[in-house]
């Protein structure tokens, strides 16, 4: 399969999350920028099928990322082929809002997966996690924070990388 046929629009991904409750599989969410994918994320997304059957990720569009100068240094669309190359994501699609409450609102994920950097809600680097996790629970979901090794994209980016053009 070409992974490309996994990333949908954002209309399409949220009629297929209804065609998966209707067949009682269970869907589970990862959502954030990924900007520069690394060991963390592959773990991340290793646990997080690990947990169901069909497993969703969704991205922060370039318009919402704040980052700093230059970021993401990654284009929305090769963040987005990057992660549905992985054969654990079944389906990769753009957020339209800069935050994931309200897209977690209408997906209705059984389960959203956060690393263990969200654990502690009063270090939330976003400051949107408590609204996040309310927006999932209201629906019958769970929030499943991870264990595995953490690295953070930003440092790794801010550490080593200059953001170039090239990238974009």
């Amino acid at each position: 399969m070409d992974f490309r046929k996994k990333i949908l629009s954002l209309d399409a991904l949220l009629e297929r999350s209804e065609e998966f409750r209707k067949t009682s599989k269970s869907l589970i969410h990862c959502h954030g920028t990924f900007d520069l994918l690394h060991p963390g994320h592959l773990r991340y997304f290793q646990e997080a099928k690990s947990l169901g059957d069909i497993l969703v990720v969704t991205l922060t569009p370039d318009r919402f990322v704040k980052k700093g100068e230059g970021r993401p240094i990654f284009h929305e669309e090769l963040r987005a082929e990057s992660i549905a190359s992985l054969e654990y994501v079944d389906l990769v699609a753009l957020n339209d809002n800069p935050d994931a409450v309200k897209l977690l609102t209408h997906l209705k994920p059984n389960i959203y997966v956060k690393g263990s950097d969200y654990r502690n809600h009063n270090e939330d680097p976003t400051g949107m996690i408590t609204h996040e996790v309310y927006a999932v629970e209201k629906n019958g979901g769970t929030v499943h924070y991870t264990d595995g090794i953490r690295f953070s994209s930003t440092e790794l980016i801010d550490k080593y990388l200059v953001p170039k053009k090239e990238c974009r």
